[in-house]
């Protein structure tokens, strides 16, 4: 009777997953299509039967300059997570194994700023990024996304590297390692699953950010957020041209997020979620 229950329980669960699997598919397969369809078919009643075209892709290559968004994007996307990782790994290390008694507070306090909305800071920051020479590059943008994820990225580190046993560190230093030493030697060989699946989510993050590109940038330094937001035009969406720039910007992360995906897994399971 119990292994009855455990296999009725194991299908409902698998059923459950596929649902809610499809769930989150639809909405990417149905985009895909209409990127396939003409506009007239793409506002009228939906179909899965009609004649392929590429003629939105055709359009959307001679409107804009796709290689250049895309590259902005693995730029900025890139470039932030690398930055953050390099400020959140000495500092989730600290915290870690030599905490104060202000340091749940700080780790609270660094959390805080993701609960506030961001419009709420976007005139200071605009100023700030005129004055500065920042505006409509992408290192500015990469700056803005490295202080947008850098909380999440060191509270991730900072969970992982508490799992890490502290005897092999200990070990390491009865045998005379330095701080420096005990970090790059010890500590983040342990801890690669961790900060791979934290770096992997950092730049998903960047990836799809959307608010400060379209505030921040205009043409130069625009990823591919902004890139999808110029098919909005005052006539109205233009819905099978957008539904092809919006496939050609999620598919290059998709592919990423789907070859990287036992690595992400194995990282969470690290510790990050516990």
């Amino acid at each position: 009777m119990t292994m009855q229950n455990s296999s009725d329980n194991k299908l409902w669960l698998t059923v459950l997953g596929w649902t809610v699997a499809l769930m989150i598919f639809f909405p990417i397969f149905w985009m895909a299509l209409t990127s396939f369809k003409t506009e007239v078919e793409a506002v009228s009643t939906p179909s899965l039967l009609f004649a392929p075209t590429l003629e939105n892709y055709a359009q959307v290559f001679e409107r804009s300059d796709y290689l250049k968004f895309a590259w902005n994007s693995i730029y900025v996307s890139f470039g932030s997570t690398l930055l953050a990782l390099a400020f959140a790994i000495p500092a989730a290390y600290s915290m870690a194994f030599f905490p104060s008694k202000r340091t749940p507070g700080t780790l609270l306090w660094m959390l805080s700023t993701k609960m506030m909305p961001p419009v709420g800071v976007l005139i200071p920051i605009y100023l700030l990024f005129r004055d500065m020479g920042l505006l409509d590059t992408a290192t500015g943008l990469m700056i803005i996304y490295t202080l947008m994820n850098l909380p999440i990225v060191i509270w991730m580190l900072y969970t992982y590297f508490k799992d890490v046993p502290i005897e092999i560190l200990e070990a390491g230093r009865v045998d005379g390692v330095t701080p420096v030493q005990e970090l790059f030697m010890l500590l983040i060989p342990l801890a690669i699953p961790g900060i791979a699946s934290t770096g992997l989510l950092s730049v998903i993050l960047s990836w799809n950010e959307a608010f400060w590109s379209l505030n921040l940038t205009s043409s130069q330094g625009a990823p591919l957020t902004a890139f999808i937001a110029s098919y909005s035009a005052p006539q109205g969406l233009f819905w099978a041209k957008l539904s092809a720039a919006s496939l050609m910007a999620i598919a290059p992360i998709l592919v990423v997020g789907w070859m990287s995906q036992k690595q992400l897994v194995s990282g969470l399971t690290f510790g990050a979620v516990k």
